[in-house]
């Protein structure tokens, strides 16, 4: 029996007990502990830095005073789609998964490059808090404000939603001796127990260092938890190719376990049937996607106008670029070891990484401890998520909604507690909804990455760069784009048109016209009626214009 053979063999007894929920000691969950304490600190400290100045520049953009390296590390936008989404891909389909995100690396060089310096200049003259603050004023229409809420609210809920799962199960799989009870009666029931527990451990966490300290609160620790989930996947790195004997072997006994798809294209599939995960049309779809799907959203234009200056975003490009591919890279290389190590984790593909991280160090000395170490990273992660998206979802209800429209003359304090309240209820809603929890968050996140991208892409880009863009332009842009993207997802949903094989294999699904994913066709719609109906209608005020593009003179 040749070595490939033994390792197949061992591989395979190894499975009944790595697809069982994986037993942990007292160390994993006490280092999730301290990283929650610590993260809570930051909230504090966060807290007294926005008492400098006003509350709402400071609570919602952290006074403008984002440097390198905290552009960097959080305009990155980690979340459980890295620790858990992606992963299940890479474990399902293979190393075509590779080619799926690798637009991801060159997102800085691209999006913050093009959209950057422009977008936080502009922020600047406009005096722009928020993304609906910046469209407002760059085209004096309340009416585009409101809608721009409107729509960050649709998406970032579903962001929302997606992530506390993620943070639950972390929890879940870290409880110590959890495994004990996998061969009991009442496992399920015990599981589904520590499941809620979790899920309320994470939201009182997450909101109530937002809370606390407001958009720099997420930002120190996004920058916190970002550091520490490049030291997670290294360790982690290190652990699963020693665990499988290398990458070439984990490869090899990985085509073995699944079939020769899971080491070429268009990917593995599960059941043998002709359904191809990435086909080339989706390959190019996807370099658009993760280019433009995390500035062109508004949680990264957030992150830009609340940038220092334009070197900081110059330096922060190199930054991001490295981080990435010292994130995602690894991961592929992880995952792809994980099957080797656990051939089947039918229905629990996206607790790949946590499991890795169980199995891999359980014979370490203080593996339980490293264990936790690792399992910070994916828990960081969609705190990082989470805390963001309830940054910008509380800005735009208080400054866009309840500023403008209920109380326009409401003190710090009434600002304050409007904002508190936001966060609470929509830490609640989120609970509810992720109780019985969902089970396309991978998909989630693609359909709310494309849909606020097919949104706001392009008429960021207007806004920024064409002085002849109008108000009805940017209104058929950003309507144009969203209902593309919607009713290509609603026809894929209800199954309106035959099914096709190709992408990811959920119910929630869009419908690929042409083998394209809606992105593009958002995109595309969106440019065309922008440019069209603002080339049909009356210029914006000249004097307005002058003020967003000329240089101004300086006051006396």
């Amino acid at each position: 029996m040749n070595a490939l053979t033994q390792f197949v063999t061992a591989s395979n007894i190894l499975a009944a007990d790595a697809a069982a929920p994986p037993s942990v000691g007292w160390g994993a969950m006490t280092m999730l502990i301290l990283f929650i304490a610590g993260s809570m600190c930051i909230g504090v400290f966060a807290n007294m830095t926005t008492q400098k100045g006003g509350f709402m520049k400071g609570f919602f953009l952290g006074n403008r005073g984002l440097g390198a390296w905290a552009l960097a590390l959080t305009a990155t936008i980690q979340s459980g789609g890295t620790f858990m989404g992606f992963p299940s891909l890479v474990y399902s389909h293979g190393w075509i998964v590779a080619l799926w995100i690798g637009s991801y690396m060159v997102v800085p060089i691209t999006g913050f490059g093009i959209l950057g310096k422009r977008l936080a200049q502009l922020s600047r003259r406009t005096g722009a808090i928020t993304v609906p603050d910046l469209f407002r004023t760059r085209f004096n229409s309340p009416a585009l404000g409101f809608t721009c809420t409107l729509f960050i609210l649709l998406y970032l809920s579903f962001m929302m939603f997606a992530q506390f799962k993620a943070g639950a199960i972390v929890i879940q799989l870290a409880w110590p001796n959890g495994g004990e009870l996998s061969l009991s009666e009442d496992a399920v029931s015990v599981s589904e127990t520590r499941y809620h527990i979790g899920l309320i451990v994470f939201a009182v966490t997450v909101v109530g260092y937002t809370l606390m300290g407001g958009f720099l609160a997420a930002v120190w620790t996004d920058l916190f938890q970002s550091l520490l989930m490049f030291v997670g996947v290294v360790i982690l790195l290190v652990a699963s190719l020693n665990a499988a004997g290398g990458l070439e072997n984990a490869t090899r006994v990985s085509v073995a376990n699944t079939g020769p798809g899971f080491a070429t294209g268009p990917g593995f599939i599960a059941d043998g049937s002709s359904h191809e995960f990435l086909p080339l049309s989706l390959a190019i779809s996807f370099f658009v996607v993760w280019i433009w799907g995390g500035v062109g959203a508004p949680a990264g234009l957030v992150r830009l106008m609340a940038s220092q200056n334009t070197s900081v975003i110059r330096r922060s490009i190199y930054l991001l670029s490295i981080y990435n591919m010292g994130i995602y890279l690894p991961l592929i290389v992880i995952c792809v070891c994980g099957r080797a190590l656990i051939p089947s984790l039918d229905g629990k593909t996206d607790q790949i990484i946590p499991r890795m991280a169980i199995m891999t160090t359980s014979h370490w000395p203080g593996g339980s401890f490293v264990a936790g170490l690792i399992l910070a990273a994916p828990f960081g992660a969609v705190m990082a998520t989470v805390s963001s998206y309830l940054v910008v979802l509380s800005s735009g209800v208080v400054r866009d909604i309840y500023q403008r429209f209920i109380a326009p003359n409401a003190d710090r304090n009434q600002l304050r507690r409007a904002a508190w309240g936001t966060m609470i209820v929509a830490g609640l809603i989120s609970v509810a909804v992720s109780w019985y929890p969902v089970t396309y968050l991978q998909a989630f996140i693609v359909f709310s990455t494309s849909g606020a991208a097919a949104t706001f892409l392009v008429p960021a880009l207007m806004a920024c760069y064409w002085r002849r863009a109008t108000t009805a332009g940017i209104f058929a842009s950003m309507i144009s784009g969203a209902m593309t993207v919607l009713v290509l997802y609603l026809i894929g949903i209800l199954n309106l048109l035959p099914h096709q094989a190709i992408g990811a294999a959920t119910g929630f699904r869009p419908w690929y016209l042409w083998g394209f994913d809606p992105l593009i066709w958002g995109i595309l719609v969106s440019g065309t009626s922008g440019i069209l109906i603002s080339l049909m209608t009356m210029p914006m005020d000249e004097e307005l214009i002058s003020r967003m593009f000329d240089e101004q003179p300086e006051a006396p």
